[in-house]
């Protein structure tokens, strides 16, 4: 997912351009908890992204901003679309049969294993295969949400970080010459922020299965079945996906590198992947994972909105970015991280590379800019992409996911007042001064 990535068209963005992009955010945010009713409706949605989106595609054209607007939706928006989407309906139709207890260390397995998935297949792949086997095994349990909020955290976000397949700004950083190994050198900051946000969920879940009600823990033990994995051969077109991503893009294939609307080759593969997936898999199976495109198309239809409307804001860093005073790694951390908590963190991270790539490189060099301030700009990106919904593209699918299966997910700000920042942040603070 490239954003500008064929344009270097600039304009000095004025601060009040961004005004859309707020009231993006804002409706978000407020949506849900002042016009639940009308908010449920996805047309709605779709209705409040035109409204903001087209005055402000207007606006940006006049600016002669026309090819950033084209090249942000033909290149940035619907390779998005097309890769949660096929990842989405491929993951529809595996199945876990069975179900076992919902004890904390067996939810902290699912969610260790899920942070070692997202660097295998990304945090999206990873997100979407375990999210309906996580919210299974929970069923019988009363308290499930804060479940939900460090599976967003763990498996949606930090566990992305070692490979160029974890995370998108990860991928664009490998296009831009950081070696496919090169990441793995970040192993120890992925080791300690997973186990530190671990060993907190294992605490915080043993607390509350204490809570449950005796009735609850009793049909969770009485309805254990060996698990089953059924749709297999989804399995296939999973990897087809991964392998799309990993491989089908200009540094392999070079008709893509010379003319970028080849590009789209990766996005035919990802939805022949998930054809194959609609055309082989049993109905059955899609209907025991309660599967609907509701989730999807209300994705679709918000980052529609969020997509158009940012460019202003991502013009106005690119204008001021020298003004900000970045220069040192833990500043290219947090600044990164916190405009990646309500930016996309792909093009935010790319963002703060161009910065980086004005400053005189110390000590080891990596993709043209000093390892260390690299390393600051990756883990500020991943990480932070968890601190809001719409900080990382599977943020929101797990929560539309979870709503659909009845579970009462906070509102935008609730995530952030009752979770990311009182347990994420605090983590990612150690974790800056231990290693940035």
């Amino acid at each position: 997912m490239i954003l500008l990535s064929g344009s270097e068209v600039s304009v000095d963005m004025p601060l009040w351009a961004i005004i859309p992009f707020g009231l993006m955010l804002l409706t978000i945010a407020l949506g849900p908890l002042f016009f639940a009713h009308w908010w449920d409706h996805n047309k709605n949605k779709l209705f409040v992204s035109l409204i903001l989106g087209v005055p402000t595609t207007i606006y940006l054209i006049a600016l002669k901003l026309s090819p950033v607007v084209a090249e942000t939706m033909l290149f940035d928006y619907i390779p998005f679309i097309i890769l949660l989407g096929s990842l989405f309906t491929i993951t529809g139709g595996i199945h876990l049969k069975g179900d076992i207890q919902a004890k904390p260390w067996i939810n902290t397995l699912f969610l260790a294993i899920g942070a070692i998935l997202a660097s295998i297949m990304g945090t999206t792949g990873a997100a979407m295969l375990l999210i309906r086997p996580v919210i299974k095994t929970n069923s019988s349990r009363k308290f499930n949400v804060h479940t939900i909020l460090f599976f967003i955290g763990i498996v949606a976000n930090c566990g992305g970080l070692l490979t160029p397949l974890g995370d998108p700004p990860l991928f664009l950083l490998y296009l831009r010459g950081a070696e496919f190994t090169w990441f793995m050198n970040l192993l120890p900051q992925w080791a300690v922020t997973n186990a530190l946000l671990l060993i907190i969920y294992f605490i915080v879940d043993s607390y509350f299965y204490k809570k449950e009600p005796a009735a609850n823990i009793k049909r969770d033990n009485a309805n254990v079945e060996p698990i089953k994995i059924q749709g297999n051969l989804n399995f296939l077109w999973l990897a087809g996906i991964v392998l799309s991503v990993a491989f089908l893009n200009g540094q392999y294939v070079k008709i893509i590198e010379q003319n970028h609307y080849f590009a789209y080759i990766r996005e035919a593969a990802m939805l022949l992947m998930a054809g194959c997936s609609l055309m082989f898999t049993r109905k059955t199976l899609r209907e025991a994972n309660k599967f609907t495109w509701t989730p999807i198309i209300e994705v679709a239809f918000l980052f529609l909105g969020i997509f158009i409307t940012m460019i202003p804001a991502l013009q106005y860093l690119k204008s001021n970015a020298s003004a900000l005073g970045v220069t040192e790694p833990s500043q290219f951390y947090y600044a990164s991280g916190a405009l990646s908590s309500f930016l996309d963190n792909a093009p935010t991270a790319l963002s703060f590379y161009n910065l980086a790539l004005g400053l005189e490189p110390t000590g080891n060099i990596v993709a043209g800019i000093s390892e260390t301030i690299l390393v600051g700009i990756c883990c500020g990106a991943v990480f932070f992409g968890s601190m809001t919904y719409i900080g990382n593209g599977p943020n929101f699918m797990v929560k539309a996911i979870a709503e659909e299966n009845k579970i009462k997910m906070p509102s935008f700000f609730g995530y952030m007042i009752k979770f990311s920042l009182i347990v994420l942040l605090p983590v990612y603070i150690i974790v800056q001064l231990i290693f940035i």
